[in-house]
C-alpha cells in the first residue's frame, strides 16, 4: 500500500524559498516510489481565522462552513505524512500558516474535550510530520518562536513530538536564494527519502501485524 503525503506550502509568495525547500523534500519522497503526494498552496485555498467561539467543543466540527477547512481536515487525518513549509515573518509563522494551525482547534476539542479519537488506535505511531522553514535573517534564534505552534499543530492530529522532523534554513531572503544554497536542496531531498523509508517501515509493521 502506498504512502499518502499531504503537504502545505503556506507562504503568500508562491515559489519562494520555503516552497522551494518543500519541493526539494517532495522530490526526495517521490524518488522512493509508491508515494502519493498531494500538495496545497494556502494562497489557492481559503482557511479563515479561528473565531475562538468554542462551538467545536459541543459540535465536534467547526461552524465556519464556507471555507476549505472541512475537506482539508479529512485529508490531514487520512495522511500518513503531513508536511508544512513556512517562511519566518516577524519571528513567527506567516499568517496563512498560523490560520491553519489555529483552525486545528476542532481537533483539540475532539481530543481533549469530547474525548473522541482523532485517528483510530491502530494508526497511533504510524504517522509522521515534517516542518520546513526559511528565514532571511542569519540569527541562530530566528526559528525559536515557531516551534511551539508547530508542535501544537502536529500534536492535536496525533503526531507526537518525537515523530516530527525539522529542516530550517536561514540567511535566504530574496526569491531564488534557497535554490542556490550550498546544502539545503540536498538536505531536503535526503530528509524526504529518510521520512518515506521510516513511514514505510512503520506501515509494514501495521500490515503484517507486528507491534512497535
Amino acid at each position: 500500500m502506498g504512502v499518502k503525503v499531504l503537504a502545505f506550502a503556506t507562504s503568500p509568495r508562491r515559489h519562494g524559498n520555503s516552497e522551494d525547500l518543500l519541493d526539494f523534500l517532495l522530490e526526495g519522497m517521490e524518488s522512493e516510489g509508491d508515494v502519493a503526494i498531494e500538495k496545497h498552496a494556502l494562497d489557492e485555498i481559503e482557511i479563515r481565522p479561528c473565531r475562538g467561539c468554542n462551538a467545536c467543543e459541543k459540535l465536534n466540527r467547526c461552524i465556519i462552513e464556507d471555507d476549505d477547512l472541512n475537506w482539508i481536515l479529512e485529508k490531514i487525518i487520512d495522511a500518513d505524512v503531513v508536511v508544512m513549509a513556512s517562511p519566518v515573518y516577524c519571528m513567527g509563522l506567516c499568517a496563512q500558516a498560523k490560520a491553519l494551525v489555529d483552525r486545528m482547534q476542532v481537533l483539540r476539542s475532539r481530543k481533549y474535550v469530547l474525548r473522541l479519537p482523532v485517528v483510530p488506535p491502530e494508526r497511533h505511531g504510524k504517522r509522521l510530520g515534517v516542518f520546513l522553514a526559511t528565514a532571511g535573517q542569519d540569527w541562530d534564534y530566528v526559528f525559536d518562536a515557531l516551534i511551539p505552534s508547530v508542535k501544537c499543530f502536529f500534536h492535536v492530529m496525533d503526531i507526537k513530538n518525537k515523530d516530527i522532523s525539522y529542516l530550517m534554513i536561514n540567511n535566504v531572503d530574496h526569491k531564488g536564494e534557497l535554490r542556490a544554497h550550498p546544502t539545503a536542496p540536498d538536505e531536503a531531498r535526503e530528509l524526504g527519502r529518510t521520512v518515506i523509508r521510516e513511514i514505510k517501515g512503520r506501515l509494514a509493521q501495521e500490515y503484517t501485524g507486528e507491534k512497535e
